[in-house]
């Protein structure tokens, strides 16, 4: 139960990852155009001064344009709080204690008791159509929540991705927590792929949204398109006042598949972004710029689209949740089974990043702060795509430095 530790992957699974990492070296071995190396492992990084700024490697041949400083950090992995979830996704903290965690495939939302892992099912959001990466997605507390009790969610219908917001009545019996939902926004493009999903609300107040682009690529570079966008709203789904594009919710474009949505200690806004075969990123977001999807994966000279301020290789990362603790943003990484840490200078990065607990609890889904120097971590192993041991999918509280 919660009493496990970083230990708690089965031995079956241990021998998984072992295999995997083999594999995965020797294919580095054949691949002339990849370089193992770098700050805590996966691809080498370097600091660019370029448009955009930012740690990258070369386009042509994944190395370091320059030499960056390698960060200094670690990671305690303090406890396991709970497991033997499926599908986790989205992950909302309340403020009177307890985690929400919403599970893609089963369309609920449950709440975890972060001291004991006792877990209590709210209720199974009506109309989500689980699908390929679609299904019941990311949520969010409202931020009126201590008057309102108002729960966000971002999921797939049979015809659309949308977002909702629900009364949580902690008082009425288990199952029936949840009131009828109230849908704000609708008709945000689905597919079987790059459904975006994550939400949350901004330092401003408004709520934003990482909507992908279904695979359809025009879509990102289509300003009056919802996919390929991260969209900013009010709390009841209307444009946020001050958003570029007049009376629109789009608030960038030329995204891919953003998954990760966290801001600074200076309140900027920070997006992590799925690529395709090359790289993917990480951005720091500004209103109206264009990120370059699909004409650029990654850096770019051109001076029409906003540069990643670090980019990966797509084995290495594959990134989802992102989190800002302890001066740097701390990422997610499902593919690359392991979590990413980019400390922050200003608008760039301070140094090369590091990558913490490489292949130890597999694919990882969602970070969140847990206030000073702690972190909630939720595992993806039950996605499909993961190998689930025993007491997979899990929550984790991280120590970082």
């Amino acid at each position: 139960m919660n009493s496990r530790t970083a230990t708690s992957k089965g031995p079956l699974i241990v021998q998984r990852r072992v295999v995997k990492a083999a594999l995965a070296a020797a294919a580095l071995v054949v691949t002339a155009g990849c370089s193992s190396g770098g700050s805590g492992g996966g691809s080498p990084v370097g600091l660019n001064p370029s448009s955009g700024g930012g740690v990258t490697g070369s386009a042509s041949s994944g190395r370091p344009t320059e030499t960056a400083a390698p960060a200094k950090g670690s990671v305690k992995v303090v406890r396991t709080v709970a497991e033997g979830l499926k599908s986790p996704w989205g992950l909302a903290p309340l403020p009177e204690g307890g985690l929400l965690v919403s599970s893609r495939d089963e369309g609920t939302i449950t709440r975890v008791d972060e001291k004991t892992g006792r877990t209590t099912e709210l209720g199974q959001v009506p109309g989500v159509a689980p699908a390929g990466e679609g299904g019941l997605l990311g949520i969010a507390l409202s931020p009126a929540y201590a008057s309102d009790h108002m729960v966000y969610a971002y999921f797939t219908t049979a015809s659309d991705n949308r977002i909702v917001r629900m009364l949580y009545d902690a008082k009425k019996p288990p199952g029936e927590q949840l009131g009828a939902p109230d849908t704000i926004f609708k008709g945000i493009p689905k597919g079987v792929i790059h459904n975006g999903g994550r939400i949350a609300f901004g330092p401003d107040g408004m709520l934003y949204a990482g909507a992908g682009e279904t695979g359809s690529r025009g879509l990102a570079q289509d300003k009056k398109a919802l996919g390929g966008k991260i969209l900013r709203m009010t709390p009841d789904g209307d444009p946020a006042p001050g958003n570029p594009f007049g009376d629109s919710v789009v608030y960038s474009y030329g995204h891919r598949n953003v998954q990760g949505l966290a801001w600074d200690d200076r309140q900027r806004l920070w997006a992590s972004e799925f690529g395709q075969d090359t790289w993917d990123e990480l951005n720091q977001i500004k209103p109206g710029d264009n990120y370059g999807w699909p004409v650029v994966e990654g850096r770019s000279d051109d001076p029409k689209y906003h540069n990643p301020v670090a980019q990966w290789h797509t084995d290495d990362a594959s990134p989802s949740g992102i989190a800002y603790a302890d001066g740097s943003i701390w990422m997610a990484g499902l593919k690359g089974e392991r979590l990413w840490r980019v400390p922050l200078e200003g608008t760039r990065a301070a140094a090369a990043p590091q990558s913490f607990l490489n292949g130890r609890y597999g694919r990882l889904r969602t970070v969140v702060s847990a206030g000073g120097d702690k972190l909630w971590l939720v595992t993806s192993e039950t996605d499909g795509r993961g190998s689930p041991g025993k007491g997979d999918d899990r929550i984790l509280e991280l120590e970082v430095k």
